[in-house]
């Protein structure tokens, strides 16, 4: 049995009360670890930094009764430019058209579908463009703390 947080935090300071929403913000950074997201580099002046924030959601399901807490670290995008940030948006999300052939083809040739999450779709995805952001709210890197993150890989949130 796992413990999760009843309550979904409205801030960075009240998620750092609970032990429950530090555990899972470390999952999300271990992720990033793991698929090698971003690199440490120094800041300088020409560089366009975006913002991040974490976003807290309590997963339920089909009695409604809270089954996970799950935090994400998202860019805030409002802070990028077309053309300097960003040249095309994408999001890997499948039409709705698609499940339906997808479902009507596996039926007609008698295929058994599995259905599966994918916890980290987006950081799969790798970015071209020189894409920075500020290190993460309430978890600076204290021997850096003038530094930025450049990403390798697609973050959410980010056009």
């Amino acid at each position: 049995m796992t413990f999760v947080s009843q309550v979904e935090p409205k801030s960075m300071s009240e998620a750092l009360e609970d032990s429950n929403w530090i555990n899972v913000m470390h999952k999300e950074l271990n992720q990033f670890a793991r698929h090698e997201v971003w690199t440490l580099v120094p800041r300088s002046k020409e560089m366009n930094v975006i913002a991040t924030k974490w976003v807290f959601k309590n997963k339920i399901d089909e009695q409604g009764v809270i089954v996970r807490n799950k935090a994400r670290l998202v860019a805030k995008r409002y802070n990028q430019e077309e053309g300097i940030d960003f040249g095309e948006t994408y999001a890997p999300v499948a039409r709705l058209e698609a499940v339906r052939l997808l479902l009507a083809y596996a039926c007609m040739k008698g295929f058994i579908l599995h259905q599966m999450d994918v916890k980290s779709a987006f950081l799969n995805g790798y970015i071209d463009e020189e894409v920075y952001v500020s290190q993460l709210p309430g978890i600076e890197d204290h021997n850096n703390p003038d530094y930025v993150f450049k990403l390798k890989k697609a973050l959410y949130g980010l056009k």
